[in-house]
């Protein structure tokens, strides 16, 4: 399927691997010009072809460098991607809510939900110009906040909830605003040793491909499987295309059947 983003220029946050790297091949697939960022510019990033811009966007200097640095090579955008984020900043994720130090919830919501902030501030100028499309990589833990360390899913949450108040204020002025909610997907997060699914793993006393195996039940995936990084990454593509015009302040689910509300 035409997409209809060819030659369109975008920005995706938190690209290096996982579901941002997916999102990256996605755009470039439908010939969409794409300023990545990211603290370690991984070789596979440089093999998508995108301008790959090395940065951590927890400085909170940051965004507004991404973005002048990509609309000076790339002009205005038509897209925004705010993925950057992670649920196992600084370790000891597993311990409960009175286990979390003030220094742990603030890196938590500088990486969930700040970056998102501010780089959408930086970025909001140039998206109304082109009536563009703003989307936000949130989580399905945001519906469920007991289903992770608890500083991540409420960044999650306020990250929810910060999109639908963009597509509110913003949305007669031509810019759609959108949100992803992934479930357990299969990134380094989850399959790395030193990420939460490897402390998790060790707090449960089983292996991590014990884990792995058990996670689909565990989260209430009728599906029985982990999502995959291009599952979301084909979502975003859609909701950035003319395909998707009417839709604006949506909170899309992908997980497999996890959240059971209606």
């Amino acid at each position: 399927m035409d997409l209809r983003l060819t030659n369109t220029a975008a920005v995706v946050t938190g690209a290096s691997r996982g579901i941002g790297l997916a999102i990256v091949r996605a755009l470039t697939a439908e010939g969409v010009r794409v300023a990545a960022a990211a603290r370690t510019i991984t070789p596979e990033l440089k093999e998508t072809g995108a301008l790959a811009i090395p940065l951590d966007l927890v400085d909170p200097g940051a965004p507004a460098q991404l973005v002048d640095r990509a609309t000076t090579e790339l002009g205005d955008l038509d897209l925004l991607v705010n993925n950057v984020g992670g649920g196992d900043s600084g370790g000891g994720q597993t311990g409960g809510f009175l286990s979390f130090t003030d220094q742990q919830w603030q890196r938590s919501f500088d990486l969930n939900f700040l970056a998102a902030v501010r780089t959408s501030r930086a970025a909001l100028p140039s998206l109304l110009r082109r009536c563009g499309a703003l989307v936000n990589v949130s989580s399905n833990s945001a519906r469920m906040p007991h289903a992770g360390p608890v500083p991540y899913t409420t960044a999650k949450a306020a990250l929810t909830a910060f999109g639908k108040a963009l597509a509110e204020e913003f949305g007669p002025q031509g810019l759609r605003v959108n949100t992803i909610s992934p479930g357990a997907v299969r990134t380094a997060l989850l399959d790395s040793p030193e990420g939460y699914g490897g402390e998790l793993a060790r707090s449960m006393g089983v292996s991590q491909e014990q884990l792995l195996a058990r996670l689909p039940a565990m989260s209430g995936m009728t599906t029985g499987r982990l999502l995959e990084p291009s599952e979301v990454a084909t979502a975003v593509a859609y909701l950035a295309s003319p395909l998707a015009a009417s839709m604006s302040g949506s909170d899309l689910l992908i997980d497999g059947g996890s959240v059971k509300t209606v």
